[in-house]
Formats: structure tokens, sequence, C-alpha cells
């Protein structure tokens, strides 16, 4: 066969190696890992530090917000145990998507941070915007389902599980 009559499937990759569509898998998820982690990093700080949101009471903040979603929630127990210190669940919010943030944009952790950031997810789909009708208004639950390929794949790429799996890679061939 000539250089000419190959099909897609077989061209190479930048002059020999892996084909396109392979190196394109290997980098598909990093779109979605930068932009759920500059949101949740973004999110986290917004919460951090916005006065009016760290306070019990007031226009705007967490102790309101969860009071006003309370039976509306599918689980208004979750909304009742938040209620217990509303500003602590608030700091645990903000700290918990400041952490899932900064593990998906450097990779690190990847699949844990984005098992905490579908937890993150699942619990304001659950409380917050539960009751957003039609259900697709409500921004909670594309992010749970965002997260769940990084649950899944984690971080191939531009991470440093990755570099950390190709050190062990090496020092493994290494000692054979």
């Amino acid at each position: 066969m000539t250089r000419s009559m190959r099909t897609d499937t077989q061209a190479p990759h930048l002059g020999g190696g892996r084909d396109w569509r392979d190196t394109a898998s290997r980098y598909a998820l990093l779109p979605l890992r930068i932009f759920l982690g500059v949101t949740f990093v973004y999110a986290g700080l917004d919460k951090l530090t916005d006065s009016a949101f760290m306070s019990e009471t007031g226009t705007g903040s967490i102790g309101d917000t969860m009071r006003s979603v309370r039976d509306s929630a599918a689980i208004p127990q979750l909304v009742d145990l938040a209620l217990e210190n509303p500003v602590g669940f608030g700091y645990a919010i903000a700290l918990g998507e400041l952490a899932v943030g900064i593990g998906a944009l450097l990779g690190l952790l990847t699949r844990l941070a984005a098992l905490g950031g579908a937890l993150i997810s699942l619990s304001l789909w659950l409380t917050v915007s539960w009751a957003s009708d039609p259900y697709y208004y409500g921004n909670d639950l594309p992010y749970l389902m965002a997260w769940i390929p990084l649950v899944l794949a984690g971080a191939t790429v531009l991470s440093i599980d990755a570099s950390i799996r190709a050190r062990r890679r090496r020092r493994a061939g290494g000692c054979q």
C-alpha cells in the first residue's frame, strides 16, 4: 500500500508513532479538566471572599440560601444538617471546591478530586438546585455528570499523576 492510499486510521502522528486519534483520545479530557478546575477554584474563592455569603443571615448569606431551599430539597435532612452551622458549612463547601479545583488543574490525585467534585455537585443538586424546573435549568446536575469521566479516567496527560506513573514505570523497567 502506498503512503497516499493509507486510510485515516493509519495516519501517523507527527512523522511516526501514534495515530492522531490515539493522541486526541489521550487529550480528550484535558479541556473538561481545565474547565472544571478553573470553575471550582473560582467558586471556592468567590465564596471565601464574599462576606455576605459567609454569614448566618442576610441577603446572599449561606444561612438564608439554605433556609430558602429547605422545603423544596430532595433531601431536606441534608439542609437541616447544614443549618446546624451554616457558616461552617459554607467554609467546608468553599474549601472543598478550592481543593477539588486545584487537584483537577494540577492533575494531582485527580480521581479523588473528581470524586470530591462529584459529591459536592450531587449534594448541591439534591438540595439547592433540586427544584429547578425544568431540571436542566439547574447547573449542579451537569457538573455532577461532567465529573464522572474524570472519576473513571483520571488525568492521563499534563498532570502530576501522569508524571508519577511515568516515573514508576521507568523505575520498574530499570530494576528488571
